[in-house]
């Protein structure tokens, strides 16, 4: 709106402009080809001019201005003095304002324009006072209505084609957004479908098979029995958040039904979780979370943060002691996973063929809830995850 303002003044001087010249040739040229009075010439001629400019901002009034002017040359022209009721001069003023109505406002308006003055000069030739025949003005008449109706189309056309132009590049928009939505919904049907037939099936034997040990195997001692218990039971708390991000992905709309996702108040049970198995975890809050107002979006993606850290740690650096440091403090939330040198061997727990993409992961994480991660190995051994999310007042206040 800002930049059409400027365009609309320049129209506007270049209409003017063009109108002054206009306004001394036409008056000049009335008189001296056609016998019109000066006064009378250059008042008619000032009608038909200040009628341009002013057709940019109100259409109606300047069509009636433009007509008035029209219609004096043709009552004071006299009999046999050139082109009647529309002498050359006159007509191209006519013409222009025609022109410039098309060009500038819808083309009902246009062709109305055209329709008015069309009638006025037919009632003009029927009702002269000075007894002209209809045989006077009949070439008067083809001749503008010939040229009116190509400037009339011509200009409707042009001012259509910026029309055009935006339908045309809304259309296309419109479709590449919807075949973009449809590339996105397609994608999570797949990976939907993968993680389905692939990750939830494999998750699904192995809590059978846990569930189950008890049973196929004999003289279980209670400490094995327990553990195939505990993995068992991760697996169906994994499961549970499979289902969830199963239905996410399927669903956008079924965001609203899902259980709570975890946070940081569940730190301990995570932790816990990594002490069964076989890593020492000490876990360090400073700060009362419940009370912090932590975003939803912030908490979670702290605990992945935490619960990939210790998965890496249970990978690669089996045994190691690790401490979890989560701090809530003026305006920021800091989470720190560190771990020693492991005190065994790691074990192969995947092919090692394809990329890792944990560290990414966390990242992106942090990035969508606006903070930031940082690894790196630790100078005296071992390797340290840092994690910082700023918060807003409101946020941490609570």
């Amino acid at each position: 709106m800002v930049r059409a303002q400027p365009v609309r003044r320049t129209r506007t001087l270049i209409v003017g402009a063009v109108a002054g010249f206009l306004l001394v040739v036409t008056s000049l040229l009335m008189t001296s080809h056609y016998e019109v009075p000066l006064l009378v010439s250059y008042a008619a001629a000032t009608a038909q001019c200040a009628a341009l400019p002013l057709a940019l901002r109100q259409p109606w009034p300047a069509l009636a201005l433009q007509l008035a002017g029209v219609s004096t040359f043709a009552w004071v022209q006299p009999p046999g003095e050139g082109l009647w009721p529309l002498p050359f001069p006159v007509m191209v003023l006519l013409l222009a304002h025609i022109g410039l109505i098309g060009a500038t406002r819808p083309w009902r308006d246009a062709v109305i324009t055209w329709w008015a003055s069309a009638l006025v000069c037919i009632v003009l030739v029927l009702a002269d006072p000075r007894d002209r025949t209809l045989d006077d003005g009949d070439g008067s008449l083809i001749l503008y209505a010939t040229t009116s109706v190509l400037v009339l189309f011509g200009m409707i056309a042009w001012n259509q084609r910026d029309a055009a132009r935006r339908q045309l590049a809304e259309a296309k928009r419109d479709v590449e957004l919807e075949q973009a939505q449809r590339a996105l919904v397609e994608e999570r049907n797949r990976i939907a479908r993968e993680l389905h037939d692939v990750v939830a099936h494999s998750m699904s034997v192995i809590h059978m098979q846990a569930t189950s040990a008890a049973y196929r195997i004999k003289n279980l001692d209670p400490e094995a029995q327990a553990e195939f218990g505990r993995i068992a039971a991760g697996t169906r708390g994994a499961l549970r958040e499979m289902r969830q991000l199963l239905a996410l992905l399927r669903d956008e709309d079924a965001e609203s039904e899902l259980a709570p996702m975890p946070d940081l108040e569940h730190l301990e049970e995570l932790a816990g979780s990594a002490r069964r198995g076989g890593i020492p975890v000490e876990l360090d809050v400073s700060g009362d979370l419940s009370a912090a107002g932590l975003p939803d979006t912030v908490g979670l993606a702290a605990y992945r943060i935490v619960q990939e850290s210790l998965s890496n740690v249970v990978r690669h650096a089996p045994g190691a002691p690790t401490r979890v440091t989560v701090t809530v403090g003026e305006g920021a939330l800091a989470v720190v996973v560190e771990n020693d040198l492991p005190t065994q061997a790691p074990r192969p727990i995947e092919d090692g063929h394809g990329a890792s993409h944990g560290l990414v992961g966390m990242r992106e994480r942090a990035r969508l809830a606006g903070g930031s991660v940082t690894t790196g190995a630790r100078p005296e051994g071992g390797y340290r995850v840092a994690a910082e999310f700023p918060l807003t007042l409101e946020e941490g206040a609570a």
